[in-house]
């Protein structure tokens, strides 16, 4: 009592006092040879000494479980028998069908639910359903059968009979209180287990379970925040929304809910609401952390200790403010909010260049992408809120960045691709495939500075400087020879292969029509030649090739061109249906500046003249 009431801090200073206490009078107890008659109070200090071991850790290690290996053979060796070579669960077996002194079943019992603690930890579920199997007699099991439907561990464990406390004897966390934190972790964990194999009505029914089971108010917002995943997960977004919310009455520090309560919003298309909750997100992680109060201080067992799973990891993941500042800005850029998005870039690309390395997770559950690539997307913003040179300074970092990570030329060779699960004889093939990636992520963020900056010229009305930014895009492209038309990349590099063909072709129609507008027509036709090429069928560079046919004075040709763009299906946003996967946020702004502006003035010139031929065959 002394402890708790000197809160969290002298809680734990008491335990680890407690801890080499009850640890030291279990080494002189086992120096004793083992015998019946202090056997009861022998296991009764090991199991307070070991609720001291796992109270005083952050997580449960499962060689510290030994010393309940080590008490079951001193239970044997009492009884004159031995089990040095059998496992721990058929040492449990052996103890249990062995053992018939009824001073040792309480101890026993306490024990073995302790040791279904280690293994829950160490999510061997099979294990702690057999030893409790053990632990109830087969009166017990047929009185309380597991009905259809009814989890077979729950109801185990909810079948156990927690054996009566001595009044002799002082338990430092009584067993009725580790059953039901048992009981709990057990839910929760199968919740998670069901949630990651896509069983999701399953994982719903376990972790509503667990969120009435005993727990800490931190653990009851963790569970609250996997229900509200698990429901968004199943198209219920406003269910998901009640459950992330209870997550934050029942601990405002549960910031991993706010963090899917804005992707829950995002989802209903509600972005108002979703950049409010990014923006209190960022302001809650920007502030000093507070004290951990939601936890309890007075369970030495608890549930926080025995769950541990990827998705457990994932859904609760504690993000960085440098993570939730790129969200804000990426989310504002995506929806047009430039303004806003450049904000949000600029303070973003201030802690990297500050260095704040800690506050940049490099870990794969990152919402960061490449670093290149932030600064890329930078530049698209700054240059549709219509600050090009800052654009253009911003480009030049990444090409600085990336000048010596390139080599002269890129090939990708057959035997490099590899599937995505290479056999362990694919280890170097795989390493070479990986090296390769690489250097095409360092072509492609060089390339795409250099577009940037020519279309950042492009509005400066500076043509030639335009397209010299444009062809030093193409010159760095041409270190990677693209394959035509009839020979399109396949395997684990396609993806990369893709973007680099659409910076090309950006860059070609980007080159095109600063020609056209220092009046080299044939240099301009020359290049959407090229784009189509690239990419054949593209609106955009088809309509500038009709362009400047037409302005070279061939308008038979042109109107030809113009009739074979005319048969192409057309999307909303002037792009071809069906053209393939999406393409990084950073090329968006590029993809806008590159499409024909004059379409409806063209069509109208092209229909005139082909009136005109028609009455006239001779033309």
């Amino acid at each position: 009592m002394a402890a708790r009431r000197a809160g969290p801090r002298g809680a734990e200073a008491a335990a680890r006092q407690q801890r080499g206490a009850f640890g030291e009078l279990l080494l002189r107890m086992r120096g004793l040879p083992a015998a019946l008659p202090t056997l009861p109070l022998e296991l009764t200090v090991l199991y307070n000494s070991l609720l001291f071991v796992l109270g005083t850790s952050d997580r449960v290690i499962e060689g510290e479980a030994e010393g309940i290996r080590q008490g079951l053979l001193r239970v044997l060796e009492a009884c004159g028998s031995s089990g040095q070579d059998l496992s721990t669960e058929e040492l449990w077996q052996k103890v249990l069908l062995e053992v018939t002194d009824e001073t040792l079943w309480a101890p026993l019992h306490r024990l073995g639910a302790l040791q279904a603690a280690w293994w829950l930890a160490a999510s061997r579920l099979r294990s702690v359903a057999g030893l409790f199997q053990l632990l109830s007699s087969a009166e017990d099991l047929g009185r309380v059968p597991c009905s259809v439907g009814e989890n077979e561990l729950l109801a185990l464990l909810k079948a156990w009979k927690v054996p009566a406390e001595g009044a002799s004897m002082s338990l430092v966390q009584s067993a009725e209180d580790l059953k039901e934190t048992l009981c709990t972790a057990a839910a929760f964990l199968q919740g998670l287990q069901e949630m990651e194999a896509g069983n999701l009505p399953a994982a719903l029914s376990l972790l509503q379970e667990a969120a009435g089971g005993l727990c800490s108010k931190r653990v009851l917002a963790q569970i609250y925040t996997c229900l509200g995943c698990c429901a968004q997960q199943m198209g219920k977004p406003q269910t998901a929304l009640q459950h992330l919310k209870r997550a934050l009455q029942v601990d405002f520090q549960c910031l991993p809910a706010l963090y899917h309560v804005a992707a829950v919003y995002q989802e209903l298309g509600e972005m108002d609401v979703e950049l409010q909750a990014l923006g209190l997100l960022y302001e809650a992680l920007e502030k000093k952390p507070l004290s951990a109060a939601s936890s309890s201080p007075y369970f030495l067992i608890r549930t926080e200790l025995l769950v541990h799973t990827p998705i457990h990891t994932s859904l609760l993941r504690h993000r960085q403010p440098s993570e939730v500042k790129y969200l804000l800005a990426q989310r504002c850029l995506q929806e047009g909010r430039v303004a806003d998005a450049v904000e949000h870039y600029l303070d973003f690309l201030a802690v990297l260049q500050e260095g704040l390395q800690q506050q940049v997770p490099l870990d794969g559950g990152s919402a960061l992408p490449r670093i290149p690539e932030a600064f890329l997307e930078a530049a698209s913003a700054l240059q549709q809120d219509g600050r090009h040179r800052d654009a253009i300074t911003v480009c030049e970092e990444v090409i600085s960045r990336t000048n010596d990570l390139i080599p002269r030329m890129l090939e990708v060779e057959e035997g490099l691709e590899q599937p995505e699960s290479p056999s362990p004889g694919t280890g170097l093939a795989g390493g070479l495939l990986s090296q390769k990636r690489e250097s095409l992520h360092c072509l492609t963020w060089r390339a795409a500075a250099y577009l940037h900056q020519g279309w950042a010229w492009v509005k400066l009305g500076e043509n030639k400087e335009a397209v010299t930014q444009f062809s030093r895009c193409l010159s760095e492209l041409l270190r990677f020879p693209l394959c035509g038309p009839g020979a399109e990349p396949t395997g684990n590099l396609l993806a990369e292969v893709e973007v680099l063909q659409k910076i090309r072709l950006l860059s070609l129609i980007g080159r095109g029509t600063q020609f056209l507008e220092l009046g080299k027509h044939k240099e301009a036709l020359l290049d959407f030649h090229y784009g189509l090429q690239v990419s054949p069928g593209d609106p955009a560079a088809a309509s500038y090739l009709v362009q400047a046919l037409w302005k070279l004075n061939r308008k038979q040709e042109a109107a030809a061109q113009w009739q074979k763009h005319l048969a192409r299906p057309m999307g909303e946003d002037g792009q071809q249906e069906g053209q393939g996967r999406p393409f990084p946020l950073y090329l968006v702004s590029c993809v806008k500046q590159a499409a024909f502006p004059q379409r409806e003035s063209l069509a109208s010139s092209i229909q005139d003249y082909l009136r005109t031929t028609s009455h006239d065959p001779f033309s």
